[in-house]
């Protein structure tokens, strides 16, 4: 099965106020510096690997660049950062290779840049094309630039293009919100990303409106109800211009749908590089592979403080969420994933597909009786119209999907953790 590569990149112009990502504003003398160490984990995959007892494919067919904003990166940074991956990996000659962009930073320089790096792919951070949402939190774009710049991409031979919105933002009504609609149906982009506002502490905009404030334009943002009413709008007027909805919040035509992210929904293997990046690698098989899972080598098991007859299904780790930790090589958390926890994530991942979880797919590679304890909740989900069944397969309904976070608890109420542990990628 061939790897996906996630590389962060936490530096933006600015801070978005709604953000709750692990990025902000840096000097751009942190860059070269961040980049090189980035390079040095690319280097370091297979021993990162090796030492946490899990298999690494070769061959490498989706490449993220998120963030932040990546596209704030020097030329000569970027293809660096390619350059590594290249060294180290066989990238497919069909890889899908993306890398998120803020509108206002497609200049021709970068453009050629991207085209020099094998990019066929860009996701661009609109989230309204009503200019004065956008600058209320902190965009730097207008309308035009998005318009502008996405020819320029067209002209350049990248046609694959994603056009991120939020439902939600400050000063949005039904208009201004059935106006950004319009503008992504105009553009005829091949894949729209729709998010509803999330309100946490991780954020300006986030803790202000839990603290009933005015900064940041809180007191502006719609309630909850209508910000629902934008989703399911959107909803509706995406899908009638043919561009579907497969996910949660992830809209395409017909073969435009992110490969890359269906990685992580679909538990495919992924590697992470960067601050705040995650990954999952299956373990090494060993003779003693159970039907529920692999065990990880006997040593690394050990290593790890599991005991050698517990099943590992993947193993999950993530790098530190700040700059300064990730740059002083401070470990990151590591997860073993035993079978009963990776039918938890089957279910409250593959769920977020619209083509929702084939049963008997579950059942065939965990055993029935490894599914059985999770009939209660589809049961208790379909009564509650949360949940639909179309043969073996359960998906969630129109109304699931504004209630997901709920839906997904019901299959976690029992999760079991079988050990943590660190692993530092220098």
């Amino acid at each position: 099965m061939s790897l996906g590569l996630y590389i962060s990149v936490p530096f933006c112009r600015t801070k978005c106020s709604y953000c709750n990502f692990a990025s902000d504003v840096f000097s751009k003398s942190a860059y070269e510096n961040y980049v090189a160490r980035v390079i040095e984990d690319i280097a370091r995959s297979h021993e990162t690997a090796s030492e946490l007892g899990c298999m690494l494919d070769e061959t490498v067919d989706s490449i993220y660049l998120g963030g932040g904003t990546p596209s704030i990166l020097a030329g000569e940074q970027l293809v660096r950062t390619f350059n590594a991956v290249r060294d180290q990996f066989a990238v497919a000659r069909d890889a899908e290779i993306t890398v998120e962009c803020a509108p206002g930073t497609l200049s021709f320089a970068l453009i050629e840049t991207l085209q020099q790096c094998g990019v066929n792919r860009v996701s661009l951070g609109v989230q309204s094309f009503v200019d004065q949402e956008a600058q209320a939190v902190g965009r730097l774009h207008k309308r035009s630039t998005v318009t502008e710049e996405v020819a320029r991409l067209r002209a350049a031979g990248i046609d694959n293009i994603n056009v991120d919105l939020i439902a939600g933002l400050p000063y949005q009504t039904a208009e201004s919100w059935t106006y950004s609609l319009a503008e992504t149906g105009a553009l005829g982009v091949p894949h729209a990303s729709v998010y509803m506002l999330e309100v946490d502490e991780d954020s300006r905009l986030g803790r202000e409106l839990i603290a009933g404030g005015t900064r940041y334009h809180a007191h502006f943002v719609p309630d909850d109800e209508a910000t629902a009413d934008f989703y399911l709008r959107a909803c509706e007027t995406l899908n009638a211009a043919g561009v579907e909805q497969y996910e949660i919040s992830n809209f395409a035509r017909v073969g435009a749908e992110s490969r890359h992210n269906l990685k992580y929904w679909t538990r495919q293997p992924y590697l992470g590089f960067g601050v705040d990046a995650h990954s999952m690698l299956r373990p090494i098989s060993t003779p003693a592979a159970k039907a529920g899972g692999q065990e990880v080598s006997r040593k690394a098991a050990l290593k790890r403080g599991v005991l050698p007859n517990q099943t590992v299904d993947a193993v999950r780790f993530a790098t530190p969420d700040s700059l300064d930790a990730y740059m002083n090589g401070t470990a990151g958390a590591v997860t073993l994933v035993t079978s009963r926890a990776a039918i938890e994530e089957s279910f409250f991942l593959g769920l977020r597909l619209n083509r929702g979880v084939h049963l008997d797919g579950l059942r065939a590679e965990f055993t029935a009786d490894g599914i059985a304890p999770f009939e209660p909740a589809i049961g208790e989900c379909e009564r509650e119209g949360l949940l639909e069944r179309d043969g073996v397969r359960v998906r969630l309904t129109g109304r699931g999907r504004l209630f997901s976070n709920e839906v997904f608890a019901r299959f976690l109420r029992q999760e079991v953790k079988v050990g943590t542990g660190h692993v530092n990628p220098r």
